[in-house]
């Protein structure tokens, strides 16, 4: 169960390399969502749990990753530390790109 004093804690975002690569190219290719993208990762650092973002858990051979939303097409994996409030951000673009 999450108590009301998680919410207020601020998680930590490291970003890797691989990401900041994969993050840039996307951007790149859809420069219109860069508002939306920066308000995902805000929200995220502040309340990953926010309904906005939809944030779940993914099976199979991604059990590792959580999932977020950008918007209804584009998404976010993470590997999500609860314990250590940290979130590594993996991959990024849709449903397809985000989960290969």
């Amino acid at each position: 169960m999450i108590t009301s004093s998680e919410f207020r804690m601020k998680y930590n975002i490291i970003y890797t390399k691989s990401y900041n690569k994969r993050a840039v190219k996307f951007i790149k290719k859809h420069p219109d969502l860069i508002g939306q993208y920066e308000k995902t990762l805000k929200l995220l650092k502040l309340n990953p749990f926010h309904p906005a973002l939809q944030l779940h858990k993914l099976s199979g051979k991604l059990e590792e990753l959580y999932s977020i939303s950008i918007n209804i097409s584009y998404r976010v994996t993470l590997e999500f530390l609860i314990s250590e409030k940290t979130i590594i951000p993996v991959k990024i673009g849709t449903h397809d790109e985000a989960y290969s």
